[in-house]
């Protein structure tokens, strides 16, 4: 999924389903299938993805939202315990917050 520009903001089940894709595209079709993705999965325990796929993943996020969100500077501010217990519904909803200011 490459950029595209929503003329509304998204509600939380629409951004879940854009970045569940993200994860889909990032780790692969097969390992999705054995994984039940939810909005308080977390990427380093439930998804099990490292540090690549998740760079990934924020380029996605990035390259998607364009302008609408600072993600790499919101990930840039969390210290090391944040990022590792970071999970679905915390993006989802920096995401839906950032829609409603702008």
């Amino acid at each position: 999924m490459d950029t595209i520009t929503a003329t509304h903001n998204l509600n939380n089940e629409e951004i879940f389903t854009i970045l569940k894709s993200f994860i889909t595209e990032v780790i692969g079709e097969e390992f999705v299938e054995d994984l039940d993705i939810s909005r308080e999965s977390s990427f380093t325990r439930d998804l099990e993805m490292d540090s690549i796929e998740i760079v990934s993943f924020s380029e996605k996020v990035k390259s998607h939202f364009g302008e609408n969100i600072d993600f790499t500077g919101w990930l840039s501010g969390m210290d090391l315990d944040q990022l590792i217990n970071l999970k679905l519904d915390d993006i989802i909803n920096y995401i839906s917050t950032c829609q409603s200011s702008k």
